[in-house]
């Protein structure tokens, strides 16, 4: 393991238990996210790793803490392969799956629920912090478009 990774790994487990972290959320199954590194480039590679933290999806079995890693697919995202080929075709040509919804864009006001995912790792050899949410049309489009990165809110599949 190179001496960084080794560094980052023991970075994010002193954070989590400086942060008071217990049960599932500090457990070693649980993956960690990267640290926060304002300003920092993403590495040049191209490398696909995500972190995804979804909450209130209202079916309490794809709530929590999942890894993602494209080409190949990995990590412990449930639907690891489907996952990534819903962000490659959300990405195709200059297309951005994480940008955030832009403040004149007129959306409807069919609320979504109240599920909400937090996405932070590197894609495509660039740094990602999105925030997803099911508050209107546009936030719930935007979600619906990296099904099933993103879990279909309040169903099974």
């Amino acid at each position: 393991m190179p001496r960084r990774h080794a560094s980052l790994t023991v970075l994010v487990s002193v954070l989590a238990l400086a942060a008071g972290l217990t049960g599932s959320a500090a457990s070693a199954s649980a993956p960690a996210g990267p640290p926060a590194r304002p300003g920092k480039a993403a590495p040049p590679d191209g490398s696909h790793q995500l972190f995804f933290t979804v909450t209130d999806s209202r079916y309490s079995a794809k709530d929590g803490l999942y890894r993602l890693e494209c080409e190949p697919p990995g990590g412990d995202h449930p639907r690891a392969e489907a996952a990534c080929a819903a962000l490659l075709d959300a990405s195709r040509g200059d297309r951005d799956p994480f940008r955030p919804v832009h403040p004149d864009e007129n959306c409807t006001k069919i609320y979504g629920g109240s599920a909400t995912a937090h996405i932070r790792g590197t894609w495509r050899g660039r740094e990602v912090d999105a925030h997803f949410k099911r508050t209107d049309g546009c936030e719930t489009a935007r979600w619906d478009a990296l099904v099933p990165a993103l879990p279909k809110a309040g169903r099974e599949d």
